[in-house]
Protein backbone atom coordinates (compact mmCIF):
# COMPACT_ATOMS: atom_id res chain seq x y z
CA UNK A 1 0.00 0.00 0.00
CA UNK A 2 0.75 3.59 -0.69
CA UNK A 3 1.36 6.22 1.69
CA UNK A 4 -0.14 9.56 1.89
CA UNK A 5 1.45 12.32 -0.17
CA UNK A 6 0.29 15.05 1.03
CA UNK A 7 0.10 17.07 4.29
CA UNK A 8 -2.33 19.37 5.18
CA UNK A 9 -2.86 22.04 7.33
CA UNK A 10 -6.03 21.41 9.49
CA UNK A 11 -8.62 24.28 9.78
CA UNK A 12 -9.67 26.02 12.68
CA UNK A 13 -12.95 25.20 13.79
CA UNK A 14 -15.36 27.17 13.25
CA UNK A 15 -17.93 28.91 16.36
CA UNK A 16 -21.23 27.85 15.71
CA UNK A 17 -24.41 28.89 17.63
CA UNK A 18 -25.41 26.95 20.76
CA UNK A 19 -27.21 23.74 20.31
CA UNK A 20 -28.93 21.15 22.66
CA UNK A 21 -25.40 19.55 23.17
CA UNK A 22 -24.12 22.58 25.01
CA UNK A 23 -27.11 21.92 27.56
CA UNK A 24 -26.31 18.18 28.36
CA UNK A 25 -22.84 19.17 28.72
CA UNK A 26 -21.40 16.97 25.84
CA UNK A 27 -17.68 17.42 24.32
CA UNK A 28 -17.79 19.52 21.20
CA UNK A 29 -14.76 19.39 18.37
CA UNK A 30 -15.70 21.49 15.27
CA UNK A 31 -17.44 18.79 13.72
CA UNK A 32 -19.89 17.75 16.47
CA UNK A 33 -20.74 21.46 16.42
CA UNK A 34 -22.14 20.84 13.36
CA UNK A 35 -25.22 17.96 14.72
CA UNK A 36 -28.69 19.46 14.89
CA UNK A 37 -30.77 18.46 18.07
CA UNK A 38 -32.28 15.64 16.41
CA UNK A 39 -28.91 14.21 15.54
CA UNK A 40 -27.34 15.02 19.11
CA UNK A 41 -30.98 13.33 20.61
CA UNK A 42 -30.14 9.69 18.47
CA UNK A 43 -26.50 10.13 19.56
CA UNK A 44 -27.47 9.75 23.06
CA UNK A 45 -29.94 7.07 22.53
CA UNK A 46 -27.36 5.34 20.18
CA UNK A 47 -24.23 5.96 23.30
CA UNK A 48 -26.66 4.65 25.69
CA UNK A 49 -27.19 1.54 23.92
CA UNK A 50 -23.32 0.72 23.62
CA UNK A 51 -22.88 -2.17 26.63
CA UNK A 52 -25.79 -3.85 25.16
CA UNK A 53 -24.14 -3.72 21.66
CA UNK A 54 -20.67 -4.42 22.72
CA UNK A 55 -21.81 -7.71 24.55
CA UNK A 56 -23.80 -9.06 21.72
CA UNK A 57 -21.44 -8.39 18.74
CA UNK A 58 -18.62 -9.90 21.52
CA UNK A 59 -20.25 -13.00 23.14
CA UNK A 60 -17.03 -14.59 24.18
CA UNK A 61 -14.97 -11.89 25.46
CA UNK A 62 -16.09 -11.60 29.24
CA UNK A 63 -15.21 -7.61 29.57
CA UNK A 64 -16.86 -7.22 26.52
CA UNK A 65 -20.13 -5.49 28.28
CA UNK A 66 -17.80 -3.07 29.28
CA UNK A 67 -16.07 -2.32 26.72
CA UNK A 68 -14.16 -0.11 25.79
CA UNK A 69 -13.60 -0.78 22.12
CA UNK A 70 -11.26 0.67 19.12
CA UNK A 71 -13.29 1.41 15.91
CA UNK A 72 -10.77 3.44 12.88
CA UNK A 73 -8.57 4.75 15.81
CA UNK A 74 -11.07 5.93 18.47
CA UNK A 75 -11.89 4.79 21.79
CA UNK A 76 -15.16 3.81 21.76
CA UNK A 77 -16.19 3.49 26.20
CA UNK A 78 -20.00 3.14 26.98
CA UNK A 79 -18.61 4.34 30.43
CA UNK A 80 -17.15 7.64 29.54
CA UNK A 81 -18.17 10.32 27.01
CA UNK A 82 -15.28 12.49 27.39
CA UNK A 83 -14.44 12.24 24.02
CA UNK A 84 -16.01 14.17 21.59
CA UNK A 85 -14.55 11.55 18.15
CA UNK A 86 -17.09 9.26 19.41
CA UNK A 87 -19.81 11.16 19.05
CA UNK A 88 -18.47 11.59 15.03
CA UNK A 89 -18.28 8.17 14.71
CA UNK A 90 -21.58 7.39 15.95
CA UNK A 91 -23.46 10.12 14.14
CA UNK A 92 -21.86 8.41 10.71
CA UNK A 93 -24.40 4.78 11.75
CA UNK A 94 -27.38 7.37 12.49
CA UNK A 95 -27.24 9.59 9.26
CA UNK A 96 -26.78 6.55 7.18
CA UNK A 97 -30.17 4.96 8.59
CA UNK A 98 -31.57 8.28 8.49
CA UNK A 99 -31.48 9.06 12.47
CA UNK A 100 -33.41 5.76 12.92
CA UNK A 101 -31.27 4.68 16.04
CA UNK A 102 -32.33 0.77 16.29
CA UNK A 103 -31.31 0.46 12.46
CA UNK A 104 -27.96 2.28 13.55
CA UNK A 105 -27.28 -0.03 16.66
CA UNK A 106 -28.14 -2.82 13.78
CA UNK A 107 -25.46 -1.78 11.62
CA UNK A 108 -22.88 -0.95 14.50
CA UNK A 109 -23.69 -4.42 15.52
CA UNK A 110 -23.20 -6.16 12.07
CA UNK A 111 -19.95 -3.94 11.71
CA UNK A 112 -18.43 -4.99 14.82
CA UNK A 113 -19.24 -8.49 14.07
CA UNK A 114 -17.58 -7.94 10.53
CA UNK A 115 -14.43 -6.71 11.37
CA UNK A 116 -13.77 -9.53 13.73
CA UNK A 117 -14.94 -11.84 10.92
CA UNK A 118 -12.99 -10.58 8.01
CA UNK A 119 -9.94 -10.07 10.49
CA UNK A 120 -9.28 -6.61 9.28
CA UNK A 121 -6.67 -5.83 11.47
CA UNK A 122 -4.65 -8.91 9.73
CA UNK A 123 -5.51 -7.62 6.42
CA UNK A 124 -4.15 -4.16 7.14
CA UNK A 125 -1.02 -5.96 8.20
CA UNK A 126 -1.26 -8.26 5.56
CA UNK A 127 2.06 -7.49 2.51
CA UNK A 128 0.37 -7.26 -0.91
CA UNK A 129 2.39 -7.85 -3.87
CA UNK A 130 3.03 -4.99 -5.49
CA UNK A 131 3.92 -6.06 -8.60
CA UNK A 132 -0.32 -6.59 -8.52
CA UNK A 133 -1.68 -4.02 -5.99
CA UNK A 134 1.16 -1.19 -5.66
CA UNK A 135 -0.21 0.57 -8.67
CA UNK A 136 -3.95 0.56 -7.73
CA UNK A 137 -4.10 2.89 -5.07
CA UNK A 138 -3.16 6.23 -4.17
CA UNK A 139 -3.75 9.08 -1.57
CA UNK A 140 -2.94 12.25 -3.07
CA UNK A 141 -3.61 15.71 -1.58
CA UNK A 142 -6.56 16.81 -0.29
CA UNK A 143 -9.87 18.88 -1.54
CA UNK A 144 -10.96 22.66 -0.01
CA UNK A 145 -12.59 21.04 3.04
CA UNK A 146 -9.13 19.26 4.07
CA UNK A 147 -10.60 16.37 2.94
CA UNK A 148 -8.16 13.87 1.62
CA UNK A 149 -8.24 12.70 -2.12
CA UNK A 150 -8.07 8.84 -3.12
CA UNK A 151 -7.49 7.84 -6.11
CA UNK A 152 -8.21 4.03 -7.59
CA UNK A 153 -6.32 3.66 -10.81
CA UNK A 154 -7.98 0.46 -12.36
CA UNK A 155 -5.93 0.59 -15.52
CA UNK A 156 -2.87 0.69 -13.75
CA UNK A 157 -2.34 -3.10 -13.85
CA UNK A 158 -3.51 -5.27 -16.93
CA UNK A 159 -3.08 -8.03 -15.70
CA UNK A 160 -6.67 -9.10 -14.85
CA UNK A 161 -6.37 -12.15 -13.46
CA UNK A 162 -3.49 -11.41 -11.56
CA UNK A 163 -5.30 -8.54 -9.35
CA UNK A 164 -8.86 -10.36 -9.20
CA UNK A 165 -7.87 -14.09 -9.78
CA UNK A 166 -8.22 -14.53 -5.91
CA UNK A 167 -11.08 -12.48 -5.00
CA UNK A 168 -10.96 -13.11 -1.34
CA UNK A 169 -7.45 -11.69 -1.53
CA UNK A 170 -8.56 -8.32 -3.74
CA UNK A 171 -11.07 -7.57 -0.73
CA UNK A 172 -8.60 -7.92 2.40
CA UNK A 173 -6.39 -5.52 -0.53
CA UNK A 174 -9.54 -3.20 -1.14
CA UNK A 175 -10.81 -3.60 2.94
CA UNK A 176 -6.62 -2.38 4.00
CA UNK A 177 -6.23 0.48 1.19
CA UNK A 178 -9.60 2.02 3.13
CA UNK A 179 -8.36 1.59 6.18
CA UNK A 180 -5.26 3.01 5.05
CA UNK A 181 -7.41 6.03 3.82
CA UNK A 182 -9.66 6.28 7.02
CA UNK A 183 -6.44 6.79 9.87
CA UNK A 184 -5.99 10.38 7.25
CA UNK A 185 -9.28 11.39 9.13
CA UNK A 186 -8.89 13.08 12.81
CA UNK A 187 -12.68 12.68 13.49
CA UNK A 188 -11.84 16.25 14.69
CA UNK A 189 -11.96 18.74 11.56
CA UNK A 190 -12.49 15.79 9.06
CA UNK A 191 -14.68 12.87 8.96
CA UNK A 192 -15.02 12.21 5.33
CA UNK A 193 -12.61 11.85 1.64
CA UNK A 194 -12.85 12.25 -1.99
CA UNK A 195 -12.61 9.27 -4.25
CA UNK A 196 -11.62 9.24 -7.95
CA UNK A 197 -11.94 6.23 -9.75
CA UNK A 198 -9.69 6.50 -13.10
CA UNK A 199 -10.56 3.78 -15.93
CA UNK A 200 -7.80 5.34 -17.50
CA UNK A 201 -6.10 2.18 -19.98
CA UNK A 202 -9.01 -0.17 -19.33
CA UNK A 203 -10.20 -1.60 -22.75
CA UNK A 204 -14.27 -1.05 -23.37
CA UNK A 205 -13.72 -4.64 -25.27
CA UNK A 206 -12.74 -6.52 -22.14
CA UNK A 207 -15.60 -8.13 -20.74
CA UNK A 208 -15.80 -9.06 -16.88
CA UNK A 209 -15.52 -12.71 -16.07
CA UNK A 210 -17.10 -13.90 -12.84
CA UNK A 211 -14.17 -12.98 -10.34
CA UNK A 212 -14.00 -9.39 -11.48
CA UNK A 213 -17.97 -9.26 -11.50
CA UNK A 214 -17.81 -10.81 -8.04
CA UNK A 215 -15.01 -8.51 -6.60
CA UNK A 216 -17.02 -5.46 -7.57
CA UNK A 217 -20.26 -6.35 -6.00
CA UNK A 218 -18.40 -7.77 -2.67
CA UNK A 219 -16.79 -4.63 -2.51
CA UNK A 220 -19.36 -2.29 -3.24
CA UNK A 221 -21.55 -4.51 -0.19
CA UNK A 222 -18.42 -3.92 2.22
CA UNK A 223 -18.44 -0.36 1.82
CA UNK A 224 -22.25 0.27 1.74
CA UNK A 225 -22.96 -1.66 4.69
CA UNK A 226 -20.11 -1.61 7.23
CA UNK A 227 -18.37 1.99 6.47
CA UNK A 228 -21.38 4.52 6.99
CA UNK A 229 -20.43 8.13 5.82
CA UNK A 230 -16.98 7.91 5.00
CA UNK A 231 -17.21 9.15 1.17
CA UNK A 232 -18.12 13.07 0.75
CA UNK A 233 -17.95 12.65 -3.20
CA UNK A 234 -16.52 10.04 -5.77
CA UNK A 235 -15.77 11.05 -9.57
CA UNK A 236 -15.25 8.24 -11.96
CA UNK A 237 -12.86 9.85 -14.39
CA UNK A 238 -11.83 8.90 -18.22
CA UNK A 239 -14.43 6.71 -18.76
CA UNK A 240 -15.45 5.90 -22.31
CA UNK A 241 -18.97 6.09 -23.37
CA UNK A 242 -19.34 2.89 -24.19
CA UNK A 243 -18.43 1.99 -20.77
CA UNK A 244 -21.63 3.69 -19.06
CA UNK A 245 -21.72 0.23 -17.45
CA UNK A 246 -19.20 0.91 -14.92
CA UNK A 247 -21.56 3.99 -13.33
CA UNK A 248 -24.89 1.60 -13.34
CA UNK A 249 -22.86 -1.54 -11.84
CA UNK A 250 -23.26 -0.03 -8.53
CA UNK A 251 -26.87 0.68 -8.51
CA UNK A 252 -28.21 -2.15 -6.98
CA UNK A 253 -25.92 -2.47 -4.30
CA UNK A 254 -26.21 1.54 -2.97
CA UNK A 255 -28.34 3.43 -1.23
CA UNK A 256 -29.99 6.44 -3.40
CA UNK A 257 -28.57 8.71 -0.85
CA UNK A 258 -24.55 7.37 -1.46
CA UNK A 259 -25.31 7.41 -5.26
CA UNK A 260 -26.33 11.34 -5.01
CA UNK A 261 -22.90 11.57 -4.16
CA UNK A 262 -21.46 10.02 -7.64
CA UNK A 263 -20.25 11.89 -11.02
CA UNK A 264 -19.20 10.87 -13.87
CA UNK A 265 -16.96 12.74 -15.79
CA UNK A 266 -15.67 12.18 -19.81
CA UNK A 267 -11.71 11.50 -21.00
CA UNK A 268 -9.09 14.43 -20.53
CA UNK A 269 -7.30 17.10 -18.15
CA UNK A 270 -9.45 19.95 -19.27
CA UNK A 271 -12.49 17.88 -18.71
CA UNK A 272 -11.84 16.27 -15.76
CA UNK A 273 -10.44 19.74 -14.35
CA UNK A 274 -13.59 21.32 -14.99
CA UNK A 275 -15.53 18.93 -12.40
CA UNK A 276 -12.58 18.49 -10.00
CA UNK A 277 -11.18 21.94 -9.88
CA UNK A 278 -14.24 23.18 -8.14
CA UNK A 279 -13.54 20.76 -5.35
CA UNK A 280 -9.23 20.14 -5.45
CA UNK A 281 -7.40 23.69 -5.47
CA UNK A 282 -5.46 23.22 -8.59
CA UNK A 283 -2.28 22.88 -6.37
CA UNK A 284 -3.72 19.55 -5.04
CA UNK A 285 -4.90 17.84 -8.19
CA UNK A 286 -2.27 16.44 -10.58
CA UNK A 287 -1.63 17.64 -14.07
CA UNK A 288 -3.04 14.51 -15.47
CA UNK A 289 -6.69 15.55 -13.93
CA UNK A 290 -6.31 19.63 -15.17
CA UNK A 291 -4.82 21.03 -11.91
CA UNK A 292 -1.17 22.17 -11.00
CA UNK A 293 0.61 19.05 -8.47
CA UNK A 294 2.92 16.42 -9.82
CA UNK A 295 1.84 13.62 -11.10
CA UNK A 296 0.66 10.59 -8.58
CA UNK A 297 3.79 8.98 -6.80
Amino acid sequence: MTESTATAVLPEPEAAAPNLSKEEGDPQNALTRQFTDEEWKAVRELRGRLSAIFNEAYPARETAKAGPITLWGVKIDPENASDARVSVVLVKFLRARNLNVADAQKMLLDTLRWREEFKVEQACAEEFPDGIFGGLGRISGHDTHNRPVVYNLYGANKNLNAVFGDVERFLRWRVAFMEQCIELLDFETVDQMVQIHDYDGVSMMAGRDANQKAAASQASALFQNYYPEFLSSKFFVNVPGLMAWVFWLFKPFLSAKTLEKFSMVGSGPKTIGAALLPLIDATQLPKRYGGEADDLA
